[in-house]
């Protein structure tokens, strides 16, 4: 099975984050096809191991490709559209997968390379905490010396045949917050006889959103208050995000947050419960490794673009913690559309590209 061909299947056969069950046998039975060894990790993951004809064993490049798909309906009209019901691969997971197969395939067919190749299709990339966090606590690297864990994600801002690349800090860290703010209900009329957890809510929101600058982004999407025109409910429920680009800011920035509940609290005679829930962390690429990856792209043809750091969040970062790491953008095309969106269809000349660099770049460290 050639690339396109995997990445049709895996297109038509989407499964949402830890339920990629049958996506993981699919993906096993293909590597058997080529001898090549694997086993099943995080639950609903694969990890296929090459090791090279020289060198130290011990010293390995990970190659990391998520696998889980969206929950939405797809609308893009191909003959490989999704045949899974509001399931959909509408961010390009199935396009990572494919070019890591591609990788391991031409990697397994001469093995003329030092040291050990990891691909590691990774479950639940879309569902916080993420499915890079249950590989870390199977520590499956413990016995190697980890020279670099690779990844990348498509991008419909870049061409087909660009790369973009962001030395050190790239993607935030991604928090979800939810509070409960408990007051008095009642009847809207009488002001003096409730305790506002309406008005609470909106001066909460509202000292939230200042704490938004270059380096933090606070946002609350969700606002449930079952009152009416004349009714005041018990309390109000808040759902948000919290981003950051550092580790202290993640965690000043959660210090502030209770502070200010403890003012909304005094203000307005109301009780906030705060769940914060601790979600990805930082991406941030290894300086040298990211410099050298580019260097070899602009020398194997492909155009280099410098990216800015972005306030979206990837599990990644949770290699990036512990292992020097990249991760890379891939171009797919204007006319790909938008990411998370039911017609977005990365164009598959992607794939040679992809397959081409990360190929490349995986000989390229392990030979060095």
């Amino acid at each position: 099975m050639d690339t396109v061909q995997f990445r049709r299947y895996l297109h038509s056969h989407p499964e949402l984050s830890f339920a990629e069950k049958a996506t993981a046998e699919f993906i096993s039975q293909q590597l058997s096809e080529y001898c090549i060894e694997h086993r099943p990790i995080a639950g609903t993951g694969v990890l296929a191991r090459i090791e090279g004809r020289k060198g130290n064993l011990k010293r390995c490049v990970v190659l990391r490709a998520d696998i889980d798909a969206l929950p939405m309906s797809e609308n893009t009209g191909v003959e490989w559209a999704s045949q899974n019901q509001d399931v959909m691969h509408a961010c390009g997971h199935d396009c990572h997968a494919s070019i890591l197969f591609g990788v391991l395939k031409r990697m397994q067919a001469d093995r003329n390379f030092e040291g050990t190749l990891f691909g590691l299709f990774q479950p639940a990339e879309e569902r916080a905490p993420g499915g890079a966090m249950l590989v870390m606590e199977e520590d499956p690297f413990k016995d190697y010396d980890v020279q670099a864990v690779i990844g990348e994600h498509v991008d419909s801002e870049l061409e087909v045949g660009e790369l973009g690349f962001c030395p050190g800090k790239f993607m935030a860290s991604a928090d979800e917050l939810y509070f409960t703010i408990k007051g008095v209900g009642g009847h809207a009329a009488m002001r003096s006889r409730i305790k506002d957890a309406v008005v609470a809510a909106a001066d909460f929101i509202m000292r939230l959103n200042m704490l938004n600058s270059d380096m933090c982004v606070v946002s609350v999407g969700g606002v449930k208050a079952e009152g009416s025109t004349n009714v005041i409910p018990e309390e109000v429920t808040l759902a948000g995000t919290m981003r950051t680009y550092s580790e202290n800011l993640r965690t000043r920035i959660k210090d502030m947050i209770a502070h200010i509940a403890e003012e909304i609290e005094y203000k307005y005679d109301v009780e906030i419960i705060a769940d914060p829930r601790h979600g990805y962390p930082c991406v941030e690429n290894d300086m040298q490794l990211t410099y050298e990856a580019m260097l070899l792209a602009d020398s194997g043809g492909f155009k280099v673009r410098d990216l800015d750091m972005r306030p979206t969040a990837e599990d990644f970062g949770v290699y990036s913690q512990r292992y020097p790491s990249l991760y890379y953008r891939l171009g797919v095309g204007a006319e790909s559309g938008r990411a998370h969106t039911s017609t977005f269809l990365p164009d598959e000349r992607c794939l040679e590209v992809g397959e081409e660099f990360m190929y490349q770049l995986a000989l390229s460290i392990l030979n060095k």
